[in-house]
């Protein structure tokens, strides 16, 4: 399944999302980051390294290593 793709209740019909619905899912979203709070923005920041070094796996390995390497030079 393409990650991008999302199903609905529509069955077949390709449906817009009214302005309601849009500043209904704002307030949602927004009382869900309140009551999150700083556990949310760790997260958020965790979840997005992770998905940096995930793209960039064999560099993210070199670039520790590197600096292993250098910090058993300069002890």
């Amino acid at each position: 399944m393409n990650p991008s793709c999302w199903s609905t209740s529509a069955f077949a019909r390709i449906d817009e999302a009214t302005p309601s619905q849009t500043s209904t899912l704002g307030e949602h979203l927004g009382l869900c980051r309140a009551l999150g709070g700083r556990l949310f923005a760790w997260r958020c920041g965790a979840e997005a390294v992770h998905r940096f070094v995930a793209a960039r796996f064999v560099t993210s390995l070199l670039v520790a290593a590197l600096l292993i390497g250098a910090s058993l030079l300069v002890a």
